[in-house]
């Protein structure tokens, strides 16, 4: 499921996305997105819909390419996979607008 929204700038785009994983693969598919520069927050959300963990990732935490969460995260993370066999991760990303693509 993906959803566009325009940010009040309206010189990005952003939409969410909606992907369900298993909660044996939960960690390495959370630090695989958090590599991605694109993402700008990881929302776990509970069988129910709720939402366990929400997870905001701003420009300045991406240090070339990658980024290491914090241990406290990454536990939390393995508790909610542990008690889940599957759960919803939502994932919010932003394109740059053509402009910035043509500045660099």
């Amino acid at each position: 499921m993906t959803e566009e929204h325009k940010t009040s700038t309206n010189t990005e785009r952003t939409w969410i996305e909606e992907i369900e994983v298993s909660g044996e693969k939960l960690k390495a598919k959370v630090e695989a997105l958090a590599a991605e520069a694109s993402v700008r927050r990881i929302r776990i959300k509970e069988p129910d819909g709720d939402v366990a963990v929400d997870i905001p990732f701003t420009v300045g935490a991406v240090a070339g390419g990658a980024i290491a969460l914090a241990a406290p995260v990454l536990a939390l993370i393995g508790v909610i996979a542990a008690f889940f066999t599957d759960v919803k991760v939502e994932v919010v990303r932003e394109e740059a607008s053509e402009k910035e693509e043509g500045e660099t």
